[in-house]
């Protein structure tokens, strides 16, 4: 059954501070309205923190934090900067983990506040932790057997991935009999074909490195991941 978004305004949310509040049903509804999870892969920290405010103040309010899967240390770090996020800025954004590839990594997660959990691939195990938690799951699938499994799982979004190597007739295709499942396009996500994805039927996308630049952060010009979160949020239009 699809889920609408009945006029839920999360600001009212976060303006009384009640972020706990915010239930599975809000977060689909910000996802689906924002259309925009920018990808923090390897970021953690004091950069990731200056990363989402630079982000939010190019109209960018939903930020997923990856699990790097070569370095153990990855998650807690992903767990610390999940919760350092939530108590700096979580009454002005929404905060997930990508790369999620196992149940207990789910459990780090959502324990750490992650309110949408984000895998590159379909399991089912993960599936059923996200659902058993509360929060919003988007594995992610590149066929139609994966996509249809995803969505029985209990999958409120699935990712396709990824998309711009897949292509844009490979999408039209699939999109003719599978149009009932909620897709993000994610990967090779940028400027000059995320309007093109929307138009195919994605309810939202994806951005790492076009978004997230580490260079751009390093050398702390955080005005221009500014500039380039409007230039997305304007491609929306």
């Amino acid at each position: 059954q699809d889920r609408v978004c009945l006029n839920i305004l999360l600001p009212q949310f976060y303006q009384q501070g009640v972020t706990a509040m915010i239930n599975k049903e809000q977060i689909i509804c910000e996802i689906s309205s924002k259309k925009i999870i920018a990808i923090a892969r390897g970021i953690y920290g004091e950069q990731c923190i200056n990363l989402a405010k630079a982000l939010y103040d190019g109209g960018i309010s939903l930020l997923e934090i990856t699990y790097d899967q070569s370095n153990s240390q990855s998650v807690q770090d992903t767990a610390d900067t999940l919760r350092a996020l939530n108590s700096a800025l979580g009454d002005k954004m929404m905060f997930g983990a990508g790369t999620v590839i196992s149940a207990q990594q789910v459990t780090v997660a959502v324990d750490a506040g992650a309110k949408f959990i984000i895998s590159p691939n379909t399991d089912e195990s993960v599936i059923a932790e996200s659902v058993k938690r509360g929060v919003v799951s988007i594995p992610g699938a590149a066929t139609p057997t994966e996509i249809l499994t995803a969505s029985r799982l209990g999958a409120d979004f699935v990712k396709l991935f990824p998309s711009a190597q897949l292509g844009f007739d490979y999408i039209k295709s699939i999109r003719a009999p599978i149009n009932q499942v909620k897709l993000l396009a994610t990967g090779g996500v940028n400027l000059d074909n995320i309007g093109t994805f929307l138009k195919l039927g994605m309810v939202g996308v994806g951005v790492g490195g076009n978004l997230c630049s580490k260079k751009l952060l390093n050398e702390g010009r955080y005005d221009e991941i500014t500039a380039t979160a409007k230039e997305f949020v304007a491609a929306l239009e």
